[in-house]
Parts: C-alpha cells; structure tokens; sequence
C-alpha cells in the first residue's frame, strides 16, 4: 500500500542522517497521500539505515492504524504529524528533525527572524521562525503546542527539542529543514560578529509583498 510515498519518505529519513539533521534513529517524516488521505510514517526506533518498505505504517488522519508490518509502531511524535494535517490541509509532508544550530535557539526559546530573503519560502506570517512552547516528546500537549505557530509558518521550532518543516510534499518539507538550519547558522554568526547585538530583519509585509519577476514570468 502506497508503497512510492513509503519510498520517499525512506529516502528523506536517510538524506536527513547523511546531511546531519538528525542522527541515529532521532527524528521523523511523514506524507499525506492526496487521494487517500492516509498518511505514510517512519516506525519508531528503527536505524533509517536499515529502513524497507515494510517498516513504514500508514495511517488515518485520525490515528487509526491501516498497515503496519514486521510489528513496527509509528513514530512516538505521530500524533504531533497527524495533529499538523487536521489544522492546514494544504500540508501534504512533515519533516521532524534535530538539526543543531537551530535547535540551540529552540533551547533558548528563541524565534530566529527573517534576516535573509530566502525566508519567503518559510510562510512566516510574523516575519521570524516560532517556537512551540515545550511539552513532553510523544504526548498529546506536543501535539497541541504544534497547532498555533503552523498557522502562523510553514516551519516552526520545539522548545528545547527541534525543528518541524511542513510542505506541499517531502522534498519542500525536507529542503525547508535544510534551508532553516542555515538561516540559524547565519543569525548565529551575526549575532557573534555584531556583538549580540540583533541584525536588522525583514517585515512581514516586505515578504508578503515578493512577487516573482514579470519578466521571467512567461504566463
């Protein structure tokens, strides 16, 4: 069953390893299938590297488990997934990871803000990257902490735990994830070299107001 999204959502989990977004069986990925709806999760507590086909559980939106084989349990933060789905319906894929550079700031409690244009990919309706307040991984008050900043961006942080990008499918998801840990790289390093003094940053209105360029558009 839905064994192409089962597919790319194995090759997320192992390019999320390889790039060092998380590391050993940390982290976890998901899609929603279009027509189904169900929602295709990496297991809990498996090596990615290890990861078939058949470790992969396939759910309702609503948590009811459809497939799970080789007696695998879906990912302990499903219903943090699941939970992101039910709030916006044009999110099709979640990429969970624990990248370092911005889950420092997310041990901070820290927002990092939209200091580079690249951000008008993030969907950040409040012109920084938020924070989920903390709640314990794999409960219910995680799930419910996630709901408010999706609204609000596209990609979001854990207090004290990590990094969440959404998309409209795993390679947007998964490049988010890749694009926010270089962002924070970047708000580090201008935090170092301008003394801890804040850069100036965009408005929510600078990015909402981008436009592709009419010249390159050929419609």
């Amino acid at each position: 069953m839905l064994e192409n999204l089962k597919k790319e959502v194995i090759k997320a989990a192992q390019e999320g390893q390889r790039l060092d977004l998380c590391k050993h069986k940390s982290g976890n990925f998901s899609i929603r299938d279009n027509k189904t709806g169900y929602v295709v999760v990496t297991p809990s507590g498996v090596n990615r590297e290890e990861l078939t086909v058949d470790d992969i559980c396939v759910l309702t939106v609503d948590g009811e488990i459809i497939e799970v084989k080789n007696g695998r349990k879906p990912s302990s933060e499903t219903m943090m997934h699941l939970e992101i789905y039910k709030t916006r319906e044009d999110i099709k894929a979640v990429a969970h990871t624990h990248s370092k550079m911005a889950t420092s700031f997310a041990v901070l409690n820290k927002p990092i803000p939209a200091i580079i244009y690249e951000v008008v990919t993030f969907g950040l309706k409040d012109a920084v990257v938020p924070v989920a307040p903390y709640a314990r991984p794999g409960t219910v008050e995680l799930a419910k902490s996630v709901i408010e900043p999706v609204k609000r961006a596209d990609i979001f942080l854990l207090e004290k735990h990590g990094v969440v990008a959404c998309g409209s499918d795993i390679y947007e998801a998964f490049l988010k994830a890749q694009y926010v840990e270089e962002l924070a790289e970047i708000y580090y390093y201008t935090l170092l070299i301008n003394k801890g003094n804040e850069p100036e940053s965009f408005s929510a209105e600078e990015l909402e107001s981008w436009k592709y360029p009419e010249k390159l558009d050929k419609k």
